[in-house]
């Protein structure tokens, strides 16, 4: 499977990680001696699923490198946008492709096990989206101080995790749905109209459970969607203020030193 990594973020001067990047790629921000997105691309260089990779956000000058065949190109404007011109540029590499792994350039602590652990799981079926979720007993427990954000449904409180998979024709063959979810993505209730504001009200009365939400919002988009509770804290880890950058030199440093 190919896989997608997304680099175009830049923190703005109001946002957390801001005094670390100062206006710089926050992929390039370093982590126990090396570029976040460099622990990234060394776990999908070891894959044995990974066949190649496209990183958005960054060009060659950047000195993110992966032992994979690798293609560059530059930042789309936003995440919906970068994985469309993503999967697109993807298929004109390699045609054949149905589905690619969409991994986070911020997530330093996944290993190649972990990646193609989730490959692994994606094709064991077939659907249109893979989603993974953290519960907060297997975050908690691997990243004790991360305080998360997480989501309490029945019978389950869990975080988003950051290397999912989707079928290429989801970015490619549904440009209503797509135009849509993009033209929604700075409105809470547009988003919430795509979605369905019933599911929504539901998730927050916590009556209704993981499985439920993800038919009903399937059948709202149109899509076949599946979630994975992954047993990695790491693929849910990612770097968004200063304490977990901090839990994350501190951990991939202790590894160096071993």
């Amino acid at each position: 499977m190919d896989a997608i990594v997304t680099a175009g973020g830049i923190p703005q001067p109001d946002e957390p990680l801001y005094p670390f990047t100062q206006g710089e790629s926050k992929a390039l921000l370093d982590v126990a001696g090396k570029p976040m997105i460099q622990w990234v691309l060394d776990a999908l260089s070891a894959s044995q699923k990974v066949e190649q990779v496209l990183i958005i956000g960054l060009n060659a000058e950047s000195g993110a490198t992966s032992q994979k065949p690798t293609t560059y190109i530059p930042n789309q404007g936003s995440m919906l946008e970068n994985v469309r011109a993503g999967v697109i540029k993807l298929l004109e590499l390699n045609p054949a492709s149905h589905h690619v792994l969409l991994v986070s350039s911020d997530i330093p602590a996944i290993t190649a096990e972990m990646v193609d652990w989730v490959i692994q799981k994606a094709l064991e079926t077939d659907d249109d989206l893979y989603y993974n979720l953290i519960s907060q007993e297997v975050m908690e427990k691997r990243f004790p101080g991360s305080k998360r954000s997480y989501t309490k449904l029945k019978g389950a409180t869990v975080c988003g995790g950051d290397m999912n998979v989707i079928r290429t024709m989801v970015a490619t063959g549904n440009d209503e749905l797509w135009e849509r979810i993009v033209a929604a993505r700075k409105s809470a209730f547009k988003q919430a109209a795509i979605l369905g504001f019933d599911t929504l009200l539901l998730l927050m009365l916590r009556v209704i459970t993981l499985d439920q939400a993800v038919k009903r919002v399937s059948k709202r988009l149109g899509l076949k969607g599946r979630v994975i509770l992954s047993p990695y804290a790491e693929i849910g880890m990612d770097i968004d203020k200063p304490h977990q950058l901090e839990i994350l030199r501190t951990e991939l440093g202790r590894g160096i030193k071993a």
